[in-house]
C-alpha cells in the first residue's frame, strides 16, 4: 500500500488531473446511467399500469349491457377484440358476481390458477392489479369490478405481458447508457484539454522555477500582453517607470504617472487599479496572476542579486585595500574578540613573532606571549574591554641582542552600541628613541663643552705662569743637577697640562677655526700617509676608496685631519695587530653632504658604554695611555661643521665583508660614521641611503 500510495505521487500533475476528472467524470456518468434507467423503467411500468388499469376499466364498462343480458356471444367477441387490439394483451375473461367463468381468450383451457390468484375474494368489489409469475413470463393481472349503479355484475380481468415492457425497458436503457457515455467521452475530452491546458501552465512555472535554481533570473512565465499600457491609453510618458517596460505589468510597478493609478484603497477594499481598462484588458485568471507575480518576483530577486554582488564586490574591494594598507604599514596591527581571541593580524604582526596569520587565528595572548607578559596583557586587555577606556604606553622590548620600543594603542571596537573587541596597533619608535638619546647626548655634550671651556680659560693662565717660571729657573741652575731635573720634569707635566687645556678648548669650540675649502679625499690620504707605516708594522693595513665626483666643502683643514687622526688611532688601537682599517667617502644621491666611514676588524665596543664613548674623559685605555679627549674633541670638530657622527658596533656584515679574505681571524669591528653637509647646506635630518644600514646606535 506504501508503494502504491508511493508511485501515485510521483505522477505528474498533468497524469494526477486525467485521473481524478476520468474518474469523477465516469463515475458521475455511471450514476446518472443507472439513476436514468431506473426512472425510466419505473416510469414504464407505471404508464403499463396505467395502460392496464385503463384497458380493464373500458373492457368492464363495455360489459355492462352484455351481462345484464346474459349475451355471451357479445361478452365473447369484446374480450376477443380487446386481445387483438392490444398485442401484449396475455388473456382476458369475464367472471359473474359468484367468480364463474363466462367468457376467456385461452385457446386450451382456461388456467384455474388464476381464479386463485386474488384469494378469498370470490369477486373483485374495486380494482386491483398483480404481477404474476407464469409459464408465458411475468404477467400483469388486472380486476375490474363491473358494477350498474350499487349492483356487482361480474368482473373483467385482463393479463398483460411484461416481456414487451422489459424490452422497452433494456432499449431505453441502451439508449441512456449511450447517451451518458457519449457524454461521458466528451467531458473527458474536455476535461483533458483543460488540464492540459492548466498543467503546461503549471509546466511553464515549474520550469521557470528550474532556471531560477540554476541562476537565471531572466525568465518569463506570464503571456506576453496583446497591448501594453502605453498603448492602450495612448500614452506618450516616457519617464513613467512603466513605460517601456514589457516583462512587468504596471499594477505591480510603484509611482507610475498614470491618471488611473492610486497606492489608497477604493471603498469596497480593492485597489483602485481594478477599475482601470489596462487591468481589465490585460489581467488573467489567478495562474496568470501567480505567473506575472513569480515574473516580478524573479526581476525583484535579479535586481536585489546585483546590489548584493555590487556590494560585495565593492566589500571585497574595499577588504583588499585595507588588507593591504595593513600589510603594507610597518605597525603591526591585530583585532581580539571580546573573549581576547585574535581575529585578524598583519603581515608586521606575524613577521615579529615569526608565526603565518593562520597560526594566530583563534589565539589568546597566552599561545603567543610569555606567561608572565600574556597575564599582563589579559589584564590590561579586560580593564579596557570593562571601562571602555583606550591605553597608550612605551614598552622597551629585548628581541635577540637589540632593545627595540613600541608604541602601544589599545582602543575598543564597537558593534551596535557595545564593545565586541579590542584593536592593537604597535609602532617600533627604537629610531624616535635614538634621536631622543641623541638629543639628550648632544645637549650633554653642549653642557660638559661649556663646563671646559670655562675650567681650561680658567686653568690656561696658571699653567702658563708655572712653564714659564720654570723655563726661566732653568737657565738660572746647573743643568746637570737635581733641581734642573725637577724643573724639567715640572716643565713637561705643565706642557701636558696645557695640551689638555688645548683639547678642552677644541671640544668646547671656543678657540679659533680658520675654514677654507676644503678637499676631504686629500686630507684623509695625508693622514693615512702619515700612519699607514706605523700600522704596518703591527700588520694592520689601511684600505681606502674614495669617491672622485666629492667636491670641496667648507671646513677647517687641520681640524679635520686632526679628526681623521683620531679614528684612525682608534681603529688601530681596538685592532693592536693583523687586522685592517677601511675607510670610504661618497657622496650622497641629492648631493647635499659627504659620508665617511671608518670601520676596522678590533674587538669592537660593549653595548653598555657605546654611549659614553663621545664623553670627555671617558676612555677604556689603560692609565697613562690616554686622556679620554680624543673621540669628545672629534664629536666637537664635527659638529662645528655642522655636521654629525654616530657608531655602530659591531659593523654590519657588509662593512666586514669588503675586507680581503687572507685568513686573518677578524673581529666583530666596528664603524664609524661621518656626515658632513657641502657648501651653505643644512645637514639632512633623514640619514644617507648611500650609507645602507638598517639602523644605527
Amino acid at each position: 500500500m506504501i508503494r502504491r500510495i508511493f508511485s501515485i505521487q510521483r505522477l505528474k500533475i498533468k497524469t494526477k488531473f486525467h485521473l481524478a476528472l476520468s474518474t469523477v467524470i465516469l463515475c458521475l456518468g455511471l450514476v446518472l446511467g443507472i439513476i436514468g434507467t431506473h426512472i425510466a423503467a419505473t416510469e414504464l411500468i407505471k404508464e403499463n399500469k396505467e395502460r392496464g388499469k385503463v384497458l380493464a376499466s373500458n373492457l368492464a364498462y363495455r360489459s355492462e349491457e352484455p351481462l345484464l343480458a346474459m349475451d355471451f356471444l357479445r361478452l365473447k367477441n369484446l374480450v376477443d377484440e380487446v386481445q387483438k387490439a392490444n398485442s401484449d394483451l396475455a388473456y382476458a375473461f369475464i367472471l359473474d358476481p359468484a367468480g364463474r367463468v363466462l367468457v376467456h381468450t385461452f385457446d386450451q383451457g382456461f388456467p384455474v390458477q388464476l381464479l386463485d390468484v386474488y384469494t378469498g375474494q370470490t369477486s373483485v368489489s374495486q380494482f386491483s392489479s398483480m404481477l404474476l409469475l407464469t409459464n408465458q413470463g411475468k404477467i400483469y393481472d388486472f380486476a375490474a369490478p363491473v358494477k350498474l349503479k350499487a349492483d356487482r355484475l361480474g368482473t373483467v380481468r385482463i393479463g398483460m405481458q411484461r416481456k414487451r415492457l422489459e424490452e422497452m425497458i433494456k432499449w431505453l436503457s441502451l439508449w441512456i447508457f449511450g447517451l451518458t457515455a457519449g457524454t461521458t467521452i466528451l467531458a473527458l475530452g474536455v476535461a483533458s484539454w483543460f488540464s492540459s491546458r492548466f498543467t503546461n501552465r503549471i509546466k511553464a512555472l515549474t520550469e521557470c522555477a528550474n532556471e531560477m535554481v540554476k541562476g537565471n533570473l531572466s525568465v518569463h512565465s506570464a503571456p506576453e500582453p496583446k497591448r501594453h499600457c502605453w498603448e492602450i491609453n495612448n500614452c506618450q510618458a516616457t519617464s513613467c517607470p512603466a513605460y517601456g517596460d514589457t516583462r512587468r505589468r504596471c499594477w505591480y510597478i510603484t509611482g507610475t504617472l498614470c491618471p488611473f493609478y492610486h497606492l489608497e484603497e477604493d471603498e469596497q477594499g480593492g485597489f483602485s487599479c481594478r477599475n482601470c481598462r489596462v487591468y481589465q484588458e490585460n489581467a488573467g485568471d489567478e495562474i496568470q496572476e501567480l505567473a506575472e507575480a513569480f515574473d516580478y518576483m524573479a526581476m525583484t530577486l535579479d535586481d536585489r542579486i546585483q546590489q548584493i554582488q555590487t556590494a560585495e564586490k565593492e566589500l571585497s574591494r574595499q577588504k583588499e585595500v585595507l588588507r593591504t594598507t595593513l600589510d603594507v604599514t610597518p605597525d603591526m596591527v591585530a583585532l581580539q574578540d571580546e573573549n581576547l581571541v585574535y581575529q585578524a593580524a598583519n603581515k608586521a604582526f606575524c613577521s615579529y613573532f615569526q608565526l603565518t596569520e593562520a597560526d594566530i587565528l583563534g589565539k589568546t595572548d597566552f599561545d603567543i606571549f610569555s606567561e608572565s607578559q600574556a597575564d599582563q596583557n589579559y589584564h590590561e586587555d579586560m580593564q579596557i574591554l570593562q571601562t571602555g577606556k583606550s591605553l597608550s604606553k612605551e614598552i622597551g622590548v629585548t628581541h635577540g641582542d637589540t632593545e627595540i620600543w613600541f608604541h602601544i594603542l589599545k582602543v575598543p571596537v564597537y558593534t551596535e552600541g557595545r564593545i565586541s573587541g579590542l584593536l592593537l596597533t604597535a609602532r617600533d619608535i627604537s629610531v624616535i628613541k635614538q634621536y631622543q638619546e641623541r638629543l639628550v647626548q648632544s645637549q650633554k655634550m653642549e653642557d660638559l663643552g661649556r663646563l671646559a671651556g670655562g675650567v681650561a680659560h680658567e686653568i690656561n693662565t696658571p699653567l702658563g705662569i708655572i712653564l714659564g717660571y720654570a723655563q726661566m729657573l732653568l737657565e738660572d741652575v746647573e743643568p746637570d743637577s737635581q733641581i734642573a731635573a725637577d724643573l724639567q720634569i715640572i716643565e713637561k707635566q705643565t706642557k701636558i697640562c696645557s695640551n689638555i687645556v688645548s683639547d678642552l678648548l677644541g671640544f668646547s669650540r671656543q678657540n679659533q677655526t680658520t675654514k677654507t675649502d676644503v678637499n676631504i679625499n686629500e686630507s684623509i690620504q695625508e693622514v693615512i700617509s702619515l700612519v699607514e707605516h706605523t700600522f704596518g708594522l703591527s700588520r694592520v693595513q689601511i684600505l681606502s676608496d674614495f669617491d672622485p665626483n666629492i667636491p670641496e666643502i667648507d671646513g677647517d683643514k687641520d681640524k679635520l685631519k686632526q679628526v681623521w687622526m683620531n679614528l684612525l688611532n682608534n681603529a688601530f688601537d681596538a685592532i693592536q695587530q693583523d687586522g685592517y682599517i677601511r675607510i670610504t667617502t661618497k657622496l650622497c644621491a641629492h648631493r647635499r653632504r659627504v659620508a665617511i666611514t671608518v670601520t676596522d676588524t678590533g674587538a669592537g665596543i660593549k653595548q653598555e658604554i657605546l654611549n659614553k664613548i663621545f664623553d670627555p674623559f671617558f676612555s677604556t685605555k689603560p692609565v697613562g695611555k690616554g686622556t679620554g679627549l680624543g673621540l669628545s674633541v672629534t664629536f666637537g670638530i664635527i659638529k662645528d661643521h655642522g655636521g654629525r657622527i654616530n657608531v655602530l658596533s659591531p659593523a654590519p656584515k657588509e662593512y666586514i665583508q669588503a675586507m680581503p679574505d687572507e685568513g686573518l681571524s677578524l673581529g666583530p669591528g666596528t664603524v664609524f660614521l661621518v656626515e658632513l653637509p657641502l657648501w651653505y647646506m643644512k645637514l639632512p635630518e633623514e640619514e644617507c641611503e648611500e650609507l645602507g644600514l638598517g639602523g644605527e646606535t
